[in-house]
């Protein structure tokens, strides 16, 4: 209210200075430009130049206000441009999800420009290209991916690997998880991922120097990676073996260092466990050395029972067969109703020549549990004793039990 009754007071002075101004002749003002003369009174002239003053003014005003009015349809247009980019984002996602790779690339690919996150467009525009077949488009995605968003090499290299490894391109996606290793030596799933490559590939040398950063960075639950660390070792002894081979070959005085050595490289754990050692003592057997395999499963044995392991032994000779015999038949007076035990001392009862104790033995074991093994040890007994029609009819048992046969009415003989 004050500041209205001022502008009326400042207005109204001025009316009344302006009334009193008119009353005197204040002279005239004359300007010349060029050729040009012109003359007015002082009146008019000022009053030409205050309006003068106030078109350019509203001059100023009007251009100010058509720039920002260009900016707001600019930005208008910019938001609408986002969102088209966000609607056609997420329709390729859709398509990619419903499996239409064509549709899910072209719509991914035109609104990544203006998406607010490029690289999942280009990402996912990628893999659409890999299920389609196209590997070149997939490669140029990628590096327009990594080139769309600072920082997104990581990112970006998974991607390449995880789609080499779908394409059964394992060479390309190792020299990837190699690449990506050395920019992030512990990142978890690029470890996972290089261990699934060196799995496929077969690399067992190398898995084996990456599993102790695959325990370290709790990569897989402890019972996969028990399971991956005795396949790996197991694989490492069966190349070993063969190295052996190929080395007896040549020279049947060959050593059987490549192997022992190996197995003194192995975990503690892997050296315990049972069925590291059976495979051991299998391959040490297979290569001539059944001794030092008779050594190992008996020093084993006395400190830890195995079935699996006593099966081996008895299949296995020592240098000593008698003593073989003596001990097995020690352990048993603590396991007299054990029938792989009972097989173990049949068998050892023939390398030692005691026919009538191996038949006892196999028929004992035979009792306990019938066993294909058992039946085709004492029907091969029987046959070479003269006993043929108790071995076919021991070995028709065998086949009758390996085939599953039912109980059908026969016609007599």
């Amino acid at each position: 209210m004050i500041r209205l009754l001022l502008i009326i007071l400042i207005a109204l002075l001025i009316g009344t200075g302006l009334a009193l101004g008119l009353q005197y002749d204040l002279g005239y003002i004359r300007v010349s430009l060029g050729h040009y003369l012109v003359e007015t009174n002082f009146w008019v002239g000022l009053a030409l130049f205050v309006t003068l003053v106030a078109l350019t003014v509203v001059a100023i005003n009007l251009i100010r206000r058509f720039r920002q009015g260009t900016g707001v349809v600019a930005g208008w247009i910019a938001r609408g441009n986002e969102r088209r980019a966000r609607r056609r984002t997420t329709q390729g996602l859709l398509s990619l999800a419903e499996g239409n790779w064509p549709r899910a690339r072209k719509l991914l690919t035109s609104a990544a420009d203006k998406a607010d996150t490029p690289l999942i467009n280009y990402l996912a525009a990628a893999q659409a290209a890999f299920e389609s077949g196209d590997h070149e488009a997939v490669d140029d995605l990628l590096r327009r991916a990594f080139e769309s968003t600072p920082g997104s090499d990581l990112a970006v290299g998974i991607t390449q690997a995880q789609l080499q490894l779908a394409g059964n391109r394992l060479e390309q996606a190792l020299a990837t998880l190699i690449r990506l290793r050395k920019q992030s030596p512990h990142h978890p799933f690029v470890l996972k991922l290089l261990k699934n490559t060196y799995l496929r590939l077969e690399d067992w040398r190398e898995l084996s120097r990456l599993l102790p950063e695959l325990r370290k960075r709790d990569v897989l639950p402890e019972e996969e990676f028990h399971e991956l660390e005795r396949e790996v070792w197991h694989n490492l002894l069966e190349q070993a073996a063969e190295e052996c081979e190929r080395a007896r070959k040549a020279d049947p005085e060959a050593s059987l260092e490549p192997l022992t050595r190996l197995w003194d490289e192995l975990p503690g754990f892997l050296r315990r466990d049972e069925y590291t050692i059976r495979d051991y003592a299998r391959l040490l057997a297979r290569l001539g050395d059944e001794a030092q395999a008779e050594t190992l499963l008996r020093k084993v044995l006395r400190n830890h029972w195995s079935d699996e392991l006593i099966n081996l032994y008895g299949r296995i000779e020592g240098q000593k067969t008698d003593e073989q015999l003596l001990l097995a038949e020690q352990w048993l007076k603590d396991r007299p109703n054990n029938p792989e035990l009972l097989l173990a001392l049949g068998r050892l009862s023939l390398r030692n020549e005691l026919w009538g104790k191996a038949r006892e033995y196999f028929e004992t074991s035979l009792r306990l549990r019938r066993s294909r093994e058992a039946l085709a040890e004492l029907s091969r007994l029987n046959a070479h004793m003269g006993e043929e029609g108790l071995s076919i009819k021991l070995m028709m048992q065998g086949l009758a039990q390996d085939n599953g046969l039912p109980e059908l009415p026969m016609p007599r003989a």
